[in-house]
């Protein structure tokens, strides 16, 4: 297999590890191959949007969905570490309001398989990250919603060492039990 696959605690929310081939010149991995995505997950996907953003340490960005055009998002590190959250927002899901939590980080590699129907964040735990990831779906700022990073009934344990860096739509989030969800 072209990458290696590990459910998360969320069976659909995958980690994926592509092959890296390294020595002492530096290292070379296709980080992706539609082709290879495929044939590792079992998923048909295609994404339609790359984007690429950097944080200073504390910044927590999340919990985000669209609730139209909901995306899917194959999300990875290139500089520093994050911690990754996705939440199940489909209401017949078992799972519903479930989280899992996943390190990235540019030294691991691994890759994040975040599918439609989940919320989305992460905090960076170094001094900077560059996070990239591809979506499924184009970005629709009038249908993007937040969930509140801190909802007690999610009880996510961010690595906070102080009051994390918010963008006003994260400090503004509402809380699960009041958000519109997927069906």
């Amino acid at each position: 297999m072209p990458y290696t696959v590990t459910p998360t605690a969320l069976p659909e929310v995958l980690i994926l590890e592509p092959k890296c081939f390294g020595d002492g010149r530096g290292f070379f991995y296709e980080s992706y191959n539609a082709r290879d995505f495929a044939t590792s997950t079992g998923l048909d996907v295609r994404f339609v949007q790359d984007n690429h953003s950097r944080s200073v340490s504390g910044v927590l960005r999340g919990l985000h969905y669209q609730i139209e055009h909901a995306q899917g998002k194959l999300v990875r590190v290139t500089e520093g570490e994050v911690y990754d959250v996705a939440v199940d927002l489909r209401k017949s899901s078992p799972r519903f309001g479930q989280w899992a939590a996943v390190t990235l980080s540019a030294a691991n590699r691994r890759q994040l398989w975040i599918p439609p129907g989940f919320g989305h964040g992460f905090m960076v735990v170094s001094e900077a990250a560059e996070f990239l990831y591809k979506t499924t779906d184009y970005w629709h700022p009038e249908h993007e919603r937040s969930i509140l990073w801190s909802d007690p009934t999610l009880a996510i344990p961010w690595p906070l060492t102080g009051a994390p860096l918010l963008a006003r739509k994260d400090a503004d989030g509402c809380l699960l039990s009041e958000a519109i969800t997927y069906p």
